[in-house]
């Protein structure tokens, strides 16, 4: 009998160091999301500490439990340049910008150079260390009309035969962004919609940048109006940036837009936070705030959480 009661009185004991230790541990699922720090005006960007990083699902604000720059032994990235097949002549006189961005992207860095055709992603380079390999690799769009009939659909191919690392992820496309498979005026496009949701499950975030495409499409004010929105909408929900100068036409120079896709991934933070637990694996939506000046947290609009 004294045994028995020995023995339920150290499983009682281990029962609460265990409860215990559970209520120091703050209850929720790790979500891992790559941030992007700008600043509100002039170039110096603002130094963001964990403690200046707040998460929030609706009213309730979860946990942040790491916050560490994208710099030194959590630099590397994967970075894939997507172009569409389907563009007019004037992608061409992009190229050299293009190899220049290639090339000055650090050894951390591995660059890939695909070409939207048919709803796929054809891989002209894999991912590299060899920049200049990759620089070479571009070369000029088929200029074909209707070669391309889905940015997204060719986006969503490439995210899907993407290899699963540990490294960040990034895509610039360059593209007009209209959808001729499904067509303009829907915002609930279901290839944009399925070209979101793979690449914030992938980690992937999507910067692009507005280039025509041959044909009607390639001046068309409502085709053009609904390319470039459906664009803004991938940036946006992906934590990447959409770049374009309106209806004027083609930009001069990806130059400045390079530069500030550049200067974007040098301000990345890897972000890991405790979400609330779900019933079942689904979308939640985040918000993240900092009070410190002149600062901005960019990140996607929603994260993917399981049981």
């Amino acid at each position: 009998m004294k045994k028995n009661s020995r023995f339920s009185s150290a499983l009682f004991v281990l029962a609460i160091t265990v409860a215990g230790a559970q209520a120091q541990q703050p209850a929720g699922v790790p979500v891992h999301i790559v941030v992007t720090v700008e600043s509100h005006k002039g170039k110096e960007i603002p130094v963001i500490n964990r403690e200046d990083v707040m998460v929030h699902e609706g009213r309730d604000r979860d946990p942040v439990v790491d916050w560490v720059p994208a710099q030194g032994e959590h630099a590397a990235l994967e970075l894939m340049i997507l172009l569409d097949d389907g563009s007019n002549s004037t992608l061409g006189t992009q190229l050299d910008d293009l190899r220049n961005f290639i090339s000055s992207q650090p050894n951390t860095t591995t660059v890939g150079v695909a070409y939207m055709r048919d709803g796929i992603a054809e891989v002209v380079q894999n991912l590299t260390n060899d920049h200049s390999a990759a620089a070479k690799a571009l070369r000029l769009p088929l200029g074909t009309r209707g070669v391309n009939g889905s940015p997204y659909l060719a986006l969503t191919d490439l995210v899907k035969r993407w290899p699963t690392t540990a490294a960040r992820r990034a895509v610039v496309m360059a593209t007009d962004g209209v959808d001729r498979l499904y067509g303009t005026g829907d915002l609930q496009d279901p290839y944009l919609d399925e070209a979101i949701d793979n690449a914030l499950r992938a980690g992937i975030t999507v910067s692009a940048i507005y280039t025509p495409g041959v044909g009607h499409f390639g001046h068309s004010y409502w085709q053009t109006y609904w390319g470039q929105t459906y664009l803004s909408r991938l940036a946006d929900e992906t934590g990447g940036e959409a770049y374009y100068i309106g209806f004027s036409g083609p930009p001069v120079s990806f130059t400045p837009f390079l530069e500030d896709v550049e200067k974007r991934l040098a301000h990345e933070y890897l972000l890991t936070f405790l979400a609330k637990p779900p019933k079942k694996a689904n979308w939640q939506r985040i918000r993240l705030m900092t009070e410190v000046p002149n600062a901005d947290l960019v990140a996607p609009g929603k994260v993917w959480v399981t049981p």
